[in-house]
């Protein structure tokens, strides 16, 4: 009986390293992709390492050698369980039916053909790997060409990469060359969703319009300087004039920032998300001891221009998809953040409205409620300034103050335009005011 529960023991211990190797996820992947409509057919090549095709049983020799002499069938298999079945492309509005595997093949961790399609074309339909190669199946990658029946090469196309589960992180490396015009390179994690390849101009808006709702729905900083802006000043023609006078603001370092007309350095971003918080902190402070419209407004457009820098980072990585729409992009990107904010507006409105009548007089819970933001921010404040004072500051050399003073300028003279237009606005509504028709 002792032998017996022994032996038991000693086959667990030796299986358990064998069955979590066989099912353990990477934790980083890379994948190349290249997409190819000619003619009549669309050619895939894509190149991901043999390490994230878990449930494969690539037939080895030796200790771990993967043997190529019968690895083809497995290394098809591989192709269309992990990526035929996971990558879906459409032309126009029609999916592409299931793809032809071509060629497959593996190829060592050194190979670097996969730097442009015409090598990745030449290596795939050109001599394989000799059988009697040594190449450790972990460390091997796998190369494929699939190919996709097409009614023209002009086509619109998209794709939609599901390749989240290859590991914990997956980061996809693609290349679409569309007949007579210039690559477009994209660069994802995970699970971007449905990628137009070459976006119209309304695709490209409607997928902007979009993630401006979303962003301002996610990003909590702004919902709170937000939230403290609107605080004392419900009233429509209130709301107006300051959450007009902070989408211009911010409107103008957005797009400044995505011309590359901002700061690029590491210490920017960090300063940014700094700057930021102590817009709320002052903002909930100024409305603890007494806002000021006339005051709050500007305020609200220097601020703006802070807000608009943070806007621009969580868009760079996006900027990829809006094909060589980047202005309707932008617009379309800021008509979402407005609309967000016109959707936050409507729920908070009425909310504090009826907060104020019913439950705590205005005066006191402005009181309260900004010491919570307060609290919260001062967190945010501290973290974040922690994190800038990590990086280093630039020199003050005479690149840094050029670079410093043509930024300030060009901030100077939007700003300066758009407070012109607020005084003329502002002086309007106060004749109205004055001089009531009737």
């Amino acid at each position: 009986m002792r032998r017996m529960i022994i032996a038991l023991a000693a086959a667990l211990i030796c299986a358990l390293p064998l069955r979590a190797a066989a099912h353990d996820i990477p934790n980083d992947v890379q994948v190349q992709a290249f997409v190819k409509p000619d003619g009549r057919r669309l050619q895939l090549l894509m190149r991901v390492p043999l390490l994230a095709m878990r449930e494969v049983d690539f037939p080895r020799r030796g200790i771990g050698i993967l043997d190529l002499a019968r690895a083809d069938d497995a290394l098809s298999n591989a192709a269309k369980l992990w990526i035929a079945d996971n990558v879906e492309l459409y032309e126009g509005e029609v999916r592409l039916d299931y793809p032809r595997v071509v060629e497959v093949r593996a190829s060592l961790p050194s190979d670097k053909s996969f730097a442009s399609y015409e090598e990745a074309l030449a290596h795939l339909t050109g001599p394989r790997l000799p059988d009697n190669t040594e190449l450790y199946w972990n460390q091997g990658l796998l190369d494929t060409l699939f190919e996709y029946p097409i009614r023209s090469d002009s086509s619109e196309f998209s794709i939609h990469p599901r390749l989240e589960r290859l590991g914990l992180r997956t980061v996809t490396a693609l290349r679409f060359l569309p007949p007579g015009a210039a690559t477009r390179a994209y660069e994802f994690h995970g699970d971007p969703g449905l990628i137009r390849l070459d976006p119209r101009w309304h695709q490209a808006a409607l997928r902007f319009v979009e993630l401006g709702f979303l962003h301002i729905l996610d990003g909590i900083d702004h919902l709170l300087f937000l939230f403290c802006l609107v605080l004392p000043f419900r009233r429509l023609r209130s709301l107006i004039l300051a959450v007009s006078a902070f989408t211009v603001a911010h409107s103008i370092t957005l797009v400044a920032s995505a011309y590359n007309l901002g700061p690029d350095a590491l210490w920017f971003s960090p300063l940014i998300e700094t700057l930021i918080a102590i817009s709320i902190i002052y903002m909930a402070l100024e409305n603890i001891v007494g806002a000021n419209m006339q005051r709050r407004w500007v305020i609200t457009l220097g601020f703006g221009l802070v807000h608009g820098f943070g806007f621009a980072f969580a868009l760079r990585q996006q900027l990829q998809f809006a094909g060589s729409h980047l202005l309707t992009s932008l617009l379309s990107f800021n008509i979402g953040i407005e609309l967000g904010q016109l959707f936050v507006l409507v729920l908070l409105v009425p909310v504090l409205d009826a907060l104020f009548r019913f439950v705590v007089a205005e005066r006191i819970g402005t009181i309260i409620l900004s010491a919570l933001v307060i609290h919260t921010a001062w967190h945010w404040m501290t973290e974040r300034a922690d994190q800038l004072s990590k990086f280093p500051w630039p020199a003050l050399n005479a690149s840094t103050l050029a670079s410093t003073m043509r930024s300030l300028m060009l901030l100077l003279i939007f700003t300066g335009l758009v407070w012109i237009v607020f005084a003329v606005v502002r002086r309007r509504l106060r004749r109205r005011d004055h001089h009531p028709r009737g």
